[in-house]
């Protein structure tokens, strides 16, 4: 089985020191959640630093780890551990050759990104990665990325944000093919002085998209224009969906189904689509 990660390829991405070889299969900066064979990134925080736990990290079977001290177990040694995990999650990005899709907005990121990974998972078993949980900040999106197999296919990034700037910087890390606006709602209202300067943020996502990208929009917002305005200096492509006449897909029928779930039949630009 192919490694997720060499001890060297890892200190060639983060422009680190090997101390004892190593291959890890995955990555974690929580050391609750460090499985066998996992790569341990000891980041430094405000509330907590990540070299306090790793003893338990290799007690729970890190193959190694990412530090900026001394460590007795195998590692790569950085100046500063944040900075690498963003430097391997750039290289991640880097080797992959498929295709990226990003997903934000104010609500339904998390349920539009496992209705992605269902959907596209039937045909490319085992070859699409997704974020896990709702991993969509700073540390989190990184974190995916960097757990991203290099022959994968299809890679769903969610990213949230709850100042501006913030999604541009991470766009500009997943570098997606796709950027999905799901909807703008008043989530953020501690930080934002209205709703319009929350669709000005979430349309950042589209800074980052790849050259012959496309921009998908919730057509029913009363932000429509201003997201479309923000997409159309990025995207090859713009594409919206929603319920009102005039929208590229269009869902046309909801209901129901009888087992849960909804039954939808909706219009796409040249063909009609059912499906549960």
């Amino acid at each position: 089985m192919t490694p997720l990660w060499t001890a060297f390829d890892i200190a060639a991405a983060v422009d680190g020191e090997v101390h004892g070889d190593f291959s890890a299969s995955g990555v974690a900066f929580d050391s609750r959640e460090i499985g066998a064979g996992d790569l341990f990134i000891a980041l430094q925080g405000e509330a907590t630093d990540g070299h306090r736990f790793l003893d338990r990290a290799f007690a729970a079977g890190a193959a190694g780890a990412v530090v900026s001290e001394a460590c007795s177990g195998p590692h790569v040694r950085v100046a500063d551990t944040m900075a690498a995990l963003d430097a391997l999650a750039a290289a991640s990005r880097a080797r992959m050759k498929g295709q990226i899709i990003g997903v934000t907005g104010s609500v339904g990121k998390t349920g539009t990104k496992e209705a992605l990974f269902d959907c596209l998972d039937r045909s490319l078993r085992g070859r699409v990665h997704r974020s896990v949980k709702s991993y969509n900040n700073h540390t989190g999106v990184p974190l995916s990325l960097a757990r991203m197999p290099a022959d994968t296919r299809i890679g769903i990034f969610e990213m949230g944000m709850n100042h501006s700037g913030e999604l541009a910087a991470l766009t500009r890390l997943v570098r997606p093919h796709v950027a999905i606006v799901t909807a703008i709602a008043p989530a953020h209202s501690a930080f934002f002085a209205s709703e319009a300067a929350i669709a000005e943020a979430k349309g950042e996502i589209f800074q980052g998209l790849e050259p012959g990208g496309t921009a998908i929009i919730p057509y029913d917002s009363p932000h429509r224009d201003r997201l479309i305005a923000a997409a159309r200096p990025c995207a090859a492509n713009i594409v919206s969906f929603g319920l009102g006449e005039g929208a590229d897909v269009r869902a046309t029928y909801v209901v129901r189904a009888p087992r849960g779930g909804s039954l939808v039949t909706a219009q796409l630009p040249n063909a009609s689509l059912s499906f549960r």
